[in-house]
């Protein structure tokens, strides 16, 4: 038995998945969590509006980087790019000073972090959301997930949507994919600035939404997806609220079932709510509070173009498909 360490660096959060690499019969692995961890550090403040990094965005992404590192080798887990793989998103390509970011990573992990695409980002949130569904499906169990998969992820300055091959087809794992930048800060930065929002930052951000999905559907046709599958922060904490959990449980949420019209309600509940009520919310992160509104948004005009009648959160997504790359 090995580890690995997985590390997502986007926009809004920071996340740690530390995964002991046990061998079963034959060539067989699987990849068991140990710890996961999530910061909301907001790297991405105010890269939309000066194409630069904060200073102390920068910090307070390099503080979470040294208590991550410290967590990986309490693990027995040697830093360095053998065992340790971290990926940035939609902030870091944006950023015209990037080149600090991976200094600094560099500095603390021993890995340089890759700046991936948002395709690269797109099939490493499908293998992490779709993993168990596919063992199931080849098990020929029971399952309420029909193929083709839709995933979607919904980080803070971009959304990526990637469709999934039909079964048994000649095509790769993935169909189509696309990123376009549509993330809960970014929409937030741009639009929703009221506490609560008025109604004409909400018609502009919702147009803003729009036109990107008109972008998205002329590559990943959306509607003929079998299940909608929804991955990150937002579609996480809607799915908390619908079950009127006290607070977080992601043994409760993962693979939960939200249907549209209430993703609907919580959505108009959340956009007409100041902080403080959001705040008061048993399942939300204080981190999350000023930009849930805009990531709901941005959720409910997906589920809209989709036509589906639900969303299915996973509580896994790219940090798995990060850690799967590291053992195959």
């Amino acid at each position: 038995m090995s580890g690995v360490a997985a590390i997502d660096c986007g926009t809004n959060s920071i996340r740690l998945l530390i995964a002991d690499v046990v061998h079963i019969d034959g060539d067989e692995v699987q990849v068991v969590d140990v710890d996961r961890r999530m910061e909301i550090v907001r790297l991405g403040e105010g890269v939309d509006e000066t194409g630069a990094f904060a200073p102390q965005a920068l910090e307070r992404t390099f503080d979470a980087l040294r208590t991550y590192a410290e967590a990986i080798e309490a693990h027995g887990i040697e830093l360095g790019p053998d065992a340790v793989r971290m990926v940035a998103t939609s902030a870091t390509r944006d950023a015209s000073n990037r080149q600090v970011f991976i200094d600094g990573v560099r500095e603390i992990l021993k890995v340089e972090p890759e700046v991936v695409t948002g395709l690269d980002e797109a099939e490493l949130s499908f293998v992490g959301a779709t993993a168990e569904f596919a063992a199931e499906a080849a098990e020929g169990g029971p399952t309420d997930f029909a193929p083709p998969f839709l995933v979607v992820d919904i980080g803070g300055g971009s959304t990526e949507f990637v469709l999934g091959a039909e079964p048994g087809s000649d095509e790769d794992l993935v169909r189509a994919a696309l990123s376009v930048n549509i993330g809960c800060v970014r929409m937030t930065e741009r639009h929703l600035r009221g506490d609560p929002p008025t109604a004409e930052e909400i018609a502009a951000a919702t147009a803003d939404i729009d036109a990107a999905l008109d972008e998205v559907e002329r590559v990943v046709p959306l509607r003929e997806a079998g299940s909608v599958v929804c991955v990150a922060g937002t579609a996480t904490t809607v799915a908390g609220i619908f079950l009127d959990l006290p607070e977080y449980d992601s043994e409760r949420i993962h693979h939960s079932r939200v249907p549209v019209a209430e993703l609907d309600r919580i959505t108009e509940r959340l956009l007409g709510s100041t902080a403080m009520e959001r705040s008061e919310i048993g399942v939300m992160h204080p981190g999350r509070v000023d930009v849930i509104g805009a990531g709901a948004l941005v959720l409910s005009r997906v589920l809209a173009r989709t036509g589906a009648d639900a969303f299915t959160t996973s509580e896994h997504d790219i940090l798995d498909g990060v850690a799967w790359s590291l053992v195959v």
